[in-house]
């Protein structure tokens, strides 16, 4: 009970911090991630001792359902956040970057795995299949705030946005293709790859996320309508759509996640959720409350011996996921995607492909299922070095585009 006090005091104690100061720490190089990441570690085993998460019970699906909830109540506070019109005026470009970019982020991250620490392919696809999405939780502390949308072109955060909502659902079927490959015979692994996890998994998590969205977005509408609604709070009506959808994509067996992000687009388009968000300032209240213990926790639970045995390939391996796994992506993409054709933001949008929130859900997702723990050993170290480079770079860069983008002549 006493550790279940210190908890409590350290998160209120944080998001109250963070709140007071979200001004400052916005345009610092001390992102919220960041700090709560590193309180984590200040309180870990490892640290002043004060929390040991291991005593609470079973620790990888702490963080798994932790990191699931997370990402759902990430999920929707981005599709509330974009405009309703923006995935239809702009699919071409979010079609190339989930068909075509997310895949080959995922063929290069595999390819650095494998070669720097010299692990065998499937493994090293288990690696790059967990890393291969933009994380929305710490893609959002980068693309919100009042210095990103001062010095950051609407289109580059919207296009970013939408990317990182929707392929966090779209890399499930990436890293269940080497975890069936490792656990059932070659021929029933891709049967069941492309029906059991695209057709149901994948289709049908988009069609019970659209249903859930559609018809919650009517009800808010009937009640309304009706005046049933004595104080009404957006926040909450979208937070019980989330675990909803969350409870009923995984008890149906399909992709939670992205049905998540397809129920939180279909609710935009009925009740205008990104003039609603924006009234109760949503997306402020999601980013400070509900994702920032998931960082603690990470700081908490941290595997330093394993990463120590790692040695230093496993830096250089984390420091090359940063610099090759999406700037060349984006760069050779750059011609077809209008928002970031521009170099200087192509550039910006190469480098924020931050790894986070869903690369440690699918890594312990990765462990519990193969029972082999080197895509959560690899895959959190990538996560700890991506949480450290783009929170520091992050106030710098969008100061830097916007004293270049001021400098040229119109």
């Amino acid at each position: 009970m006493q550790e279940l006090n210190v908890a409590l005091a350290t998160v209120g104690a944080l998001i109250l911090v963070l709140g007071l100061l979200s001004r400052p720490l916005d345009r610092s190089w001390l992102s919220p991630p960041l700090v709560a990441f590193l309180l984590g570690i200040l309180l870990s085993p490892h640290g002043l001792g004060w929390l040991n998460p291991s005593a609470w019970g079973n620790v990888d699906t702490l963080l798994e359902e932790t990191t699931r909830l997370t990402l759902g109540i990430s999920l929707m506070g981005i599709a509330l956040r974009l405009p309703p019109n923006f995935p239809r005026r702009h699919w071409q470009s979010l079609f190339l970057l989930l068909a075509i970019g997310m895949p080959a982020m995922f063929l290069i991250s595999a390819l650095l795995a494998h070669w720097t620490l010299g692990l065998p392919w499937l493994i090293a696809m288990l690696v790059g299949a967990s890393v291969c999405a933009t994380d929305p939780v710490l893609a959002s502390s980068i693309v919100t705030g009042s210095l990103a949308k001062e010095s950051l072109p609407e289109s580059f955060r919207h296009l970013l946005s939408s990317e990182s909502g929707a392929n966090d659902g779209l890399a499930y079927p990436l890293v269940l293709l080497p975890i069936l490959l490792l656990t059932a015979p070659t021929g029933s692994a891709w049967m069941d790859w492309f029906v059991t996890v695209w057709l149901w998994e994948v289709g049908m998590g988009i069609v019970v996320g659209v249903l859930l969205g559609w018809v919650s977005g009517r009800a808010l509408e009937w009640a309304e309508a009706k005046e049933h609604l004595d104080q009404p709070s957006f926040l909450s009506i979208t937070l019980a759509l989330t675990v909803l959808v969350l409870g009923v994509g995984k008890l149906l067996g399909t992709d939670s996640i992205l049905a998540v992000f397809a129920a939180g687009l279909a609710f935009d388009q009925v009740v205008g959720g990104k003039e609603r968000s924006e009234e109760d300032n949503v997306q402020e209240a999601v980013n400070l409350f509900f994702t920032l213990p998931v960082f603690v926790l990470f700081g908490l639970i941290a595997p330093w011996s394993e990463w120590m045995a790692l040695g230093w390939s496993g830096i250089v391996l984390a420091l090359l996921v940063m610099l090759l796994r999406r700037l060349p992506v984006i760069w050779a993409l750059r011609p077809w995607l209008p928002p970031v054709r521009e170099k200087r933001i192509a550039l910006v949008m190469g480098w924020f492909g931050p790894v986070g929130v869903s690369a440690l859900f699918y890594a312990v997702m990765i462990a519990r299922r193969t029972e082999n723990d080197t895509a959560w050993v690899v895959g959190s170290l990538i996560v700890a070095v991506s949480i450290i480079v783009h929170g520091v770079t992050a106030a710098p860069f969008a100061k830097r585009y916007r004293r270049q983008a001021a400098q040229v002549p119109t």
